[in-house]
């Protein structure tokens, strides 16, 4: 006698949609934040065009804007970095100082246009590999490590100089800060801050180093675990770091013509805030260099516009700390509701 056995039921009820991972939804946030930050650039656009319409949509001024912005926005980007792997360079304004200087010495300059870039550089990626040595490799904290650099850079480039500004006397340098040497009206400071801005967004987003170096800042115990050399990862972001603060140092010797042991004064502070209200986490796991670079840009837009309408610095300085306050509180409102 065959036995029919009827098939268990199913006593749990329906089967509760699937819940989405959070990161599915970072795109969408990020969308949004970039979206915000052109709004704010957008408005202080038309700030300044009501209240100095003559000067400020300028074209002379614009371009200035952006100009001065592309010093402290090649910083940025090398600070982005650095951010999202969950460390910190308060050096990097002591190190443009530094390279500007060095760079500008009178030997220096016997060796022309070459000589004084490949200077700058050489010494903006000797600070970086300082830093990352201390930090990956001799285990101090980045804010003791890079502040140590900070004084120590200061202190050197005031020895270099005595005190004084070293005039540059090479024409290649000079002429680059010359109107007849834009291509289509963009100052060729603007151009190597578009393409260094470029370069970066695409090793943060489409190589293996950014996917490092974002797996660093969100746990570094978890990257290791999967592979990743940590050490020699942040190494090679305040290697990047002082990349960065080395190129910004040539260009602000082709802005002002000079190198001053004052040079780069507060980058550290205006990289940090502009890659925060950008995007970048200070706590690590996330970076936009995008968003870093728009904030630039309205630090920048804002600076302007407060000295066309003749307002004093300080209170300049109580709005980027107004911006910067709201900005951080903005992003832990967003991490608590991920």
């Amino acid at each position: 006698m065959t036995q029919h056995v009827s098939p268990p039921r199913d006593t749990a009820g329906p089967t509760p949609p699937a819940r989405l991972p959070v990161w599915r939804g970072l795109p969408a946030r990020a969308d949004l934040r970039t979206l915000s930050l052109l709004g704010v650039l957008a408005a202080l656009v038309v700030i300044g065009g009501v209240t100095k319409p003559d000067e400020f949509l300028d074209t002379r001024n614009l371009q200035l804007v952006l100009t001065q912005a592309s010093v402290i926005g090649v910083v940025t980007v090398g600070m982005t970095f650095v951010i999202t792997s969950g460390g910190i360079d308060l050096s990097v304004g002591a190190i443009v100082a530094l390279a500007s200087v060095w760079a500008t010495t009178v030997a220096t300059q016997e060796y022309g246009f070459a000589g004084i870039l490949f200077t700058a550089v050489l010494v903006g990626l000797g600070c970086g590999l300082v830093n990352g040595l201390l930090v990956a490799y001799g285990g101090m904290v980045p804010f003791i490590a890079t502040l140590a650099m900070l004084a120590s850079a200061r202190g050197l480039a005031l020895q270099i100089t005595d005190g004084k500004t070293q005039i540059v006397t090479v024409d290649g340098i000079l002429n680059l800060g010359e109107r007849d040497s834009y291509v289509l009206g963009i100052p060729p400071l603007v151009l190597v801050f578009a393409l260094v801005t470029v370069l970066g967004w695409l090793l943060l987003n489409r190589t293996t180093f950014g996917r490092r170096t974002v797996a660093v800042g969100g746990n570094a115990e978890a990257a290791r675990l999967a592979g990743i050399d940590v050490r020699r990862q942040r190494l090679y972001l305040y290697l990047l770091s002082g990349l960065c603060c080395g190129i910004a140092a040539f260009l602000l010797i082709v802005l002002s013509g000079s190198g001053q042991n004052t040079n780069g004064n507060l980058y550290e502070l205006d990289a940090i805030a502009a890659a925060i209200i950008g995007g970048t986490l200070l706590s690590g796991g996330r970076g936009t260099v995008t968003g870093s670079v728009l904030g630039v840009l309205i630090f920048t837009t804002i600076t302007n516009i407060f000295a066309l309408n003749n307002l004093q610095s300080d209170v300049q300085q109580i709005a980027k700390g107004a911006i910067i306050v709201a900005a951080v509180l903005v992003q832990r409102r967003t991490a608590s509701t991920t």
